[in-house]
């Protein structure tokens, strides 16, 4: 009899590009998700100025889609280990559009500004959608370039700083909201009509409370948390609270510091996909010690608060090439470390303590700044945790994924 493998073929030739799709979808879900997370960072020293805040209120306005966004992903992440991508990212997507539009209706209310911001957090939360997803369709050789190329749709928070106050000044201040609006509606029907899971893919049994339980036991849940506190963290922090730091430090216009930020953002957005694909060539631990302790390196750097041109911004470009790498690491070890029934799960737990890395940064260096009048020490505190968090890896986290 003659063989026909025809079939076999197609079918794995299908099932190889969906897995693209599933990849090109995601990352673009979560991109447009995070460009309406981060609205209110370019805004703020605006916002900061019209309604006469102080430093430190200004910098919770900022801070509380991070936190949000951050917790949520406990939840998140659990649902989509039961439901699957594609209700997830097509509910959050629409619901985002609410504080969106929101924010953008009630500009000059405090309290309304606070109330959008906290619900702004649910576009955070798609992170804990799409890495699950990714995960589970692209095999371990490959896993660190595509969670990568994922980790790009971070770059939704530079597309807030590029364009959040061209669109305001010249279509009128509702703009970017409308902008926004409409591309969370595209991004939930392409991701009702494109996104599914793989034909293995297992339900895991019990409820979600007792998985993220289940995955608190875990001891590289709570290694690899504290690492992505620092590394994404660190990229958030700067992400929302660059534009008031540059503004306040170097008395740049608020738009210089938000497009200086945008080039930061865009950095650390680029080097996230080279720290995954160096992870496909080099153990994960390498690559996450590495960047923390060029990050420790940085950090100093920065805390003497040199002439921002050119020792200034080699130091903050320095920051968001080692920060957006080592984050990228940091889910190659999450490919490597976590059950594969529990990958939503521990994405959940390790993104929120990522974006709680990220809250705390801004209210500590608002803090210190309205105490001392400079944020010298709160760069010294950040280059600290990145030693901590270098011998944390080379000491801990290396051995237990060399196990």
């Amino acid at each position: 009899m003659v063989s026909h493998p025809a079939p076999a073929f197609a079918g794995f030739a299908v099932a190889s590009a969906r897995k693209w799709v599933v990849l090109a979808v995601s990352t673009l879900a979560f991109m447009i998700n995070f460009w309406a997370w981060a609205l209110l960072g370019p805004l703020a020293p605006v916002i900061g100025q019209r309604l006469g805040l102080a430093p430190f209120t200004q910098a919770i306005l900022v801070a509380l889609p991070v936190i949000i966004g951050s917790v949520g992903r406990i939840p998140v992440g659990s649902l989509t280990d039961r439901f699957g991508a594609r209700p997830m990212f097509t509910l959050i997507s629409l619901l985002t559009i609410v504080p969106v539009l929101l924010v953008g209706l009630f500009p000059d209310s405090l309290p309304v500004l606070m109330i959008g911001g906290v619900l702004l957090g649910l576009g955070g939360t798609t992170f804990a959608v799409g890495v699950p997803a990714v995960n589970a369709w692209f095999p371990p050789a490959n896993r660190g370039m595509a969670l990568g190329v994922f980790g790009v749709g971070t770059g939704g928070t530079a597309i807030a700083s590029f364009t959040t106050l061209p669109l305001a000044a010249a279509f009128g201040q509702l703009a970017p909201f409308l902008v926004v609006s409409v591309a969370l509606v595209v991004v939930a029907v392409l991701a009702w009509t494109l996104l599914g899971d793989p034909a293995d893919r297992v339900v895991p049994p019990g409820s979600a409370f007792h998985r993220t339980v289940e995955t608190l036991r875990l001891g590289a849940t709570w290694q690899l948390s504290v690492l992505y506190a620092l590394t994404f963290g660190g990229f958030v922090a700067f992400s929302v609270y660059l534009p008031t730091y540059l503004k306040s430090a170097y008395d740049l216009s608020a738009s210089d510091a938000s497009m200086r930020t945008a080039g930061f953002v865009v950095l650390a957005v680029v080097a996230r996909p080279i720290g995954g694909w160096l992870c496909d060539r080099v153990h994960p631990a390498d690559v996450l010690g590495i960047a923390c302790s060029l990050a420790m390196a940085f950090a100093g750097l920065a805390a003497f608060e040199l002439p921002l041109v050119p020792l200034g911004t080699i130091a903050f470009l320095g920051l968001a090439a080692v920060l957006g790498a080592g984050a990228g690491a940091v889910f190659a070890l999450v490919a490597k470390l976590a059950p594969p029934d529990e990958v939503g799960a521990v994405t959940g737990l390790v993104g929120a303590a990522g974006g709680l890395g990220g809250f705390f940064p801004p209210l500590v260096m608002g803090a210190i700044y309205g105490t001392a009048g400079d944020y010298t020490w709160g760069l010294v505190l950040l280059a600290l945790a990145a030693l901590g968090c270098a011998a944390l890896t080379f000491a801990v986290v290396r051995r237990e994924a060399a196990g």
